[in-house]
C-alpha cells in the first residue's frame, strides 16, 4: 500500500524524497517511511517510467532529488486503485485509500468498490448476528459484538451516502 500512497502524494506535484517519506508516514500513521522503503520504491517507479527525478540545489548547498509523477504513473495509479478484489475489500485501509482518491475514478468503478466493501460488511454483520444468537452472549462479550455491529452499520450508512454523491470532475 505504501507504493499507492507515494504515487498518490505525487499527484499534488513534485516532492523531495524527505517530504515524501514524511507525508507517507503521516498517512500510514507512523513517523516517516524508512529510507529502505521509500527510495527502492522511487527507483522502481523511475525504471517503470511512472516517476521522473531531477536534481535541484538545496538550501544548504547540497543537491536534492525532486520526484514528479508522470502521465504513465498517474495512469498506473488509477489502474491499481480501480483493481479492488475481495482481499482489498476486507481491508479498511485499502478501502479508505480508494475512497480518498475517488475523484480520480469513474463512477462505475467507485460504485463497484462501494458494492464490494458493502458485501464484506454484510458478511461480517451476518457472522456477528449468528454469533449473538448461537452463543447467547452476555456481559462484555455482548458489548463487543454489539459495538462491532454498530460500527458496521455506521460504515454502511456512510457508503450509502458516498454512493449518492456525485463527483466534481
Amino acid at each position: 500500500m505504501a507504493d499507492l500512497i507515494i504515487l498518490a502524494i505525487l499527484l499534488a506535484g513534485p516532492q523531495h524524497g524527505y517530504a515524501l517519506k514524511k507525508r507517507a508516514g503521516l498517512v500510514l500513521n507512523q513517523p516517516a517511511l524508512h529510507n529502505n522503503t521509500i527510495y527502492p520504491l522511487l527507483n522502481r517507479f523511475i525504471e517503470r517510467g511512472w516517476v521522473s527525478r531531477k536534481e535541484t540545489d538545496g538550501q544548504r548547498g547540497q543537491t536534492r532529488q525532486v520526484y514528479s509523477l508522470t502521465r504513465a504513473g498517474r495512469d498506473e495509479l488509477i489502474e491499481r486503485l480501480s483493481a479492488f478484489d475481495d482481499k482489498q475489500a476486507r481491508s479498511e485501509n485499502e478501502f479508505h485509500l480508494r475512497v480518498s482518491l475517488f475523484e480520480l475514478l469513474p463512477s462505475e468503478t467507485r460504485q463497484s468498490i462501494l458494492a464490494a466493501r458493502t458485501a464484506v460488511l454484510d458478511q461480517r454483520d451476518d457472522h456477528l448476528h449468528r454469533l449473538q444468537k448461537s452463543e447467547r452472549l452476555s456481559g462484555f462479550n455482548a458489548e463487543v459484538v454489539a459495538y462491532k455491529r454498530q460500527q458496521i452499520e455506521s460504515e454502511i450508512q456512510w457508503i450509502r451516502k458516498l454512493s449518492r454523491r456525485r463527483s466534481r470532475i
